[in-house]
């Protein structure tokens, strides 16, 4: 496990390493996923354990937005002064992810020549419904 771990940690401070060497404005972390990524990929001798400690990690994933949590507290007096904005820069991103979503689906649907004329599945027929006159007979 402990093997596993460090193979983790590594991979994140390679992502940070990476990110202020050439001074992108991507998070270390998600450099050092796409490195393990990799790794993974090529088939790079790693810990065997790194399967279970990923697992172990995930059980106790709620713990990890414990410090998130307590940041949110403790600015509260931003969040009441401009708490209205946050709200709406929150809402304005979401519509604008999920417009951005839809037309590459629909480009990539597009692309792949995916005419959606054909379902995505047969629909069931419904059960006949008895009569009333059948159902007194049982």
């Amino acid at each position: 496990m402990l093997h596993a771990l460090a193979t983790f940690l590594v991979c994140q401070l390679a992502g940070e390493a990476v990110v202020r060497l050439i001074e992108v404005p991507i998070p270390g972390p998600v450099v050092g996923m796409v490195l393990l990524f990799i790794l993974l990929v090529w088939n790079i001798d790693l810990p065997y354990s790194l399967d279970e400690t990923a697992d172990g990690i995930l059980k106790h994933l709620s713990l990890l937005f414990v410090p998130a949590g307590v940041g949110v507290v403790q600015h509260l007096d931003r969040f009441g002064a401009e708490g209205w904005r946050i709200a709406l820069v929150v809402v304005v991103s979401t519509a604008i992810t999920l417009a951005v979503t839809a037309l590459t689906f629909a480009a990539v649907s597009n692309w792949l020549g995916d005419s959606g004329s054909e379902p995505l599945h047969t629909p069931r027929k419904a059960p006949a419904k008895k009569s009333a006159r059948a159902r007194g007979r049982k």
